[in-house]
């Protein structure tokens, strides 16, 4: 039997495949419990491989320490079905066996691979793209979805998630003009496409349009918004920086209690933009209750320390801005530790997750000289370790307040008349500027 892209499928029941194209559906547009939904299809269709890839990959796009044994449970049953498995999910389970290993390198190359042979796989494209974006890998953001375009056409169902990744890739390449009209054409075809509308919330965001960025996230509010979305957190993060960068704190904390964090989830995800949000007001000397606190206590309970290096960054701004000494120590001594291991993280962690985690730590002490000193080499190369450049833009605050607060005037005149002209029509950038001057 073929799926909905005329791929086959070496098992399954037609029950189970529609079961498998609402998960896939689910995770398209981040409506819905994926996982919850592909069980339903292996509780009557154990032998369904593709629900069993589909259960481990959409685990793995939490990249957390906490879902490898639940993504090591489908791999064995995928090992069982191999014999009974195509080429195509074949390599799907050599992608997801190398993600379990600790090469997330090779888990890419392994997707990038079956791209090639099969470009209308749609669960590997947004896979592979989601992993760029763990990776910080700008140029495979934009260039995976171009490199698979040409299989697909404007009637194809799922051709509008095609654009929204290829906006946001644009984005990150610095192609503004042409990512908002791409994510804008996106969400023409399919409006609750959480992806596209954040990758225009990402052009604004980097070209300093609080404003109008305001007026785009609330018109779109019901498609983004609803309870059963699970990137909501991360748009109203969007919505809460441009109140930031306004000085409207108030605002930002009520979308921090409203949607960014209404309630102590452990997912990494949800915690590193509640963190970040939270660091922002922190480097402002903004007062936010007891919130840290809560954020605090989700990082120490969810020991993930030294498995992914960015989620080591956000874990150590919550203990630095409570005080933590110990966990602080703690979560450097895992980076060393990871650092000196193999695989993928080890190699962020030691390109840029240890001098930033140290960093932090320093900022926190108020040696802020040494803050200067670490950040400096590492705030261009930090998209090594992940993220986007508005979430690895606390970097960069981070480094212009240490120079201010630590008297280095010259740095910090330098880095603030970078930054505003790179953002020459916001407010915040400008205040930043006129500290230093």
């Amino acid at each position: 039997m073929n799926d909905q892209r005329g791929l086959v499928i070496s098992s399954g029941t037609a029950a189970s495949q529609d079961i498998f194209e609402r998960a896939l559906a689910a995770l398209n547009v981040y409506r819905g419990d994926a996982v919850a939904i592909i069980e339903e299809a292996l509780a009557v269709d154990p032998d369904f491989v593709m629900g069993h890839v589909l259960r481990a990959e959409v685990l793995i796009t939490l990249w957390e320490r906490s879902v490898v044994p639940k993504v090591q449970e489908s791999l064995d049953r995928l090992h069982a079905l191999q014999s009974r498995s195509n080429d195509r999910e074949r390599a799907h389970v050599l992608a997801i066996s190398r993600w379990v290993d600790g090469d997330w390198d090779g888990m890419r190359i392994a997707l990038e691979r079956l791209l090639a042979d099969y470009p209308r796989d749609l669960l590997a494209l947004q896979v592979n793209h989601l992993a760029d974006f763990f990776h910080g890998d700008r140029d495979n953001l934009r260039a995976r979805p171009e490199r698979v375009m040409s299989a697909w056409s404007a009637s194809d169902p799922g051709y509008g998630l095609l654009l929204g990744m290829h906006a946001f890739g644009l984005e990150e390449c610095g192609q503004y003009a042409l990512a908002e009209d791409i994510g804008r054409r996106a969400l023409d075809l399919n409006a609750d496409d959480s992806w596209a509308h954040h990758a225009v919330a990402h052009v604004m965001e980097m070209q300093a349009r609080q404003v109008e960025g305001l007026a785009f996230m609330h018109s779109r509010e019901a498609h983004w918004a609803q309870a059963d979305n699970g990137f909501a957190f991360h748009n109203w993060w969007h919505t809460a920086l441009f109140h930031l960068d306004q000085g409207q704190h108030a605002q930002a904390l009520a979308l921090y209690d409203r949607g960014i964090r209404p309630e102590p989830i452990g997912v990494q995800l949800m915690m590193l933009d509640a963190t970040a949000l939270l660091w922002r007001m922190h480097l402002n000397g903004a007062d936010v209750g007891t919130r840290w606190d809560e954020l605090a206590d989700s990082y120490e309970q969810s020991k993930e320390a030294g498995f992914y290096a960015f989620n080591d960054m956000h874990a150590m701004a919550a203990y630095v801005a409570t005080g933590r000494t110990r966990a602080a120590q703690d979560l450097l001594e895992a980076a060393r530790v990871s650092a000196a291991g193999q695989g993928t993280n080890a190699r962020m962690i030691r390109e840029v997750g240890l001098p930033i985690v140290q960093a932090i730590d320093a900022f926190g002490k108020g040696r802020f000289a040494e803050t200067v000193n670490l950040l400096l080499p590492v705030r261009y190369k930090a998209h090594a370790f992940g993220g986007s450049h508005a979430q690895r833009d606390i970097v960069h605050r981070t480094l212009i307040e240490a120079a201010l607060r630590g008297g280095d005037r010259t740095m910090a005149r330098a880095l603030t008349q970078e930054r505003t002209a790179q953002k020459s029509h916001c407010a915040f950038s400008w205040g930043l500027r006129q500290r230093a001057a």
